[in-house]
């Protein structure tokens, strides 16, 4: 496998030189649509069971379980991809998510016990396959593994790497909501499932099937230093905690907006809604992804995480579907440059052995604060009112944010110095100039 991206040395490290990189769009393509699903997945059981029970709580808890499931069961997907390689775990994966689909879709709909639709979240989530960290570790071995030239045949695309897959993240979010909710609300409250374990199934094994492109298999990855977990690095762990809180904003949004839209009898109106938040994390990773940064990632996610936080304190106090609107675009802009400054920082962190486990790790914080905020937004709609759900954004950015803050050493890759009058090391970041 080559993992040179035979381009000049001195050609500008943007998106023009990233996508000319040998190879790339055999594995972007077919990625692109198998990432897909798990922007539909929490909202398509949201809908699905909602409609059967008619009870947000209780939809919440079912998707929170799926969630749940996907961020405990991730991590190990990812470990076992580094040490036998991703088409190995796959293959089985695939298959078998879209099966536990099937089996919860059919439980729904024939008004199977609660306890049951719990149980039958479980695979469901556990088997969700994580391509988005298949991809970017894809990205990491064609690019040399490294974001800085000087440190031994690395590659300066790698920050810009962070930012497109951040961005092909968001416009996930932008597509899938949107998708699933029509296909919910126009066609069967079943069919945002039915496609999300459709496109599950034929982008996965086309993505399983591109070999040449794929990090060759590492059987050291089970015993790499301390523990044999990336989760063994501080650094690892506090990002954890702040992807956690990105989560709780996912949920949080997700729910809230869902009942929003219907507490105002327009409930089509969900997916343009929750679209309109995620175009501005597109967006936003867009721009990030494209200015020349003179500012290093650990610092920019210390201003980026913050501002998040504030961006969530008035969604709570919105009552028209303009307002919420705009206030969902002002937060999506503020989660992007978090997300991809923390995907960056992990590249430094990590050993290359264990970078698909620690990507699958955020992933599945992501994933975790999306089921509890899901979870715990739909109890407090069911309690109060629809827009009192959007305090759970506010509440678990800010817990992350004062975790993130205070131990904000840690995002220091080893051997880097500290900056005593500063309070933390940095990194030299990639200049796309």
């Amino acid at each position: 496998m080559t993992n040179t991206v035979n381009e000049p040395a001195d050609a500008r490290p943007g998106y023009g030189q990233l996508l000319r990189t040998r190879g790339a769009w055999t594995f972007l393509l077919p990625g692109f649509l198998a990432r897909q699903p798990f922007a539909m997945l929490t909202i398509g059981i949201l809908l699905l069971v909602e409609h059967t029970t008619g009870s947000y709580g209780t939809a919440g808890a079912v998707s929170a379980t799926a969630g749940v499931s996907m961020a405990l069961f991730a991590p190990q997907s990812g470990k076992l991809a580094d040490r036998f390689g991703q088409a190995k775990v796959l293959l089985p994966g695939v298959v078998v998510h879209a099966a536990a689909i099937s089996l919860l879709i059919t439980l729904a709909l024939t008004d199977a016990p609660l306890w049951v639709l719990f149980v039958a979240a479980v695979p469901a989530g556990a088997s969700t396959p994580q391509i988005g960290p298949m991809v970017r570790a894809r990205w990491a071995a064609k690019l040399g593994g490294t974001s800085r030239t000087e440190s031994g045949g690395g590659s300066p695309l790698m920050s810009t790497a962070a930012a497109f897959e951040s961005v092909t993240d968001e416009f996930t979010f932008v597509i899938g909501p949107v998708l699933a909710t029509a296909l919910c609300t126009g066609v069967h409250p079943a069919a945002g499932l039915v496609t999300e374990a459709a496109l599950t199934l034929v982008g996965g094994l086309l993505f399983a099937s591109q070999r040449r492109t794929q990090p060759e298999p590492s059987r050291m990855a089970a015993g790499h230093e301390k523990g044999g977990s990336a989760l063994s690095v501080p650094g690892v762990r506090v990002l954890v905690v702040a992807f956690l809180g990105i989560g709780s904003v996912f949920g949080g949004m997700q729910v809230s907006m869902t009942a929003f839209t219907k507490e105002l009898g327009e409930p089509g109106m969900n997916g343009l809604m929750y679209g309109t938040f995620a175009a501005g994390n597109m967006i936003a990773g867009l721009i990030c992804g494209a200015v020349a940064w003179k500012v290093s990632p650990q610092r920019r996610l210390l201003v980026a995480y913050p501002l998040l936080v504030l961006a969530t304190t008035p969604l709570w106090a919105a009552h028209a579907m303009p307002l919420l609107g705009g206030l969902g675009l002002l937060v999506g802009l503020c989660i992007a440059p978090a997300l991809i400054t923390g995907y960056t920082l992990v590249e430094s962190l990590v050993p290359p052995t264990a970078r698909t486990e620690a990507f699958t790790w955020l992933t599945g914080a992501v994933g975790l604060g999306q089921a509890a905020g899901a979870s715990i937004g739909g109890r407090v709609i069911d309690s109060h009112t629809a827009s009192s759900g959007f305090l759970i954004p506010l509440v678990g950015t800010a817990v992350a944010a004062v975790v993130l803050l205070t131990l904000r050493k840690a995002l220091t890759p080893k051997g880097e110095s500290l900056i005593a009058a500063r309070g933390v090391g940095h990194r030299e970041p990639v200049s796309v100039d």
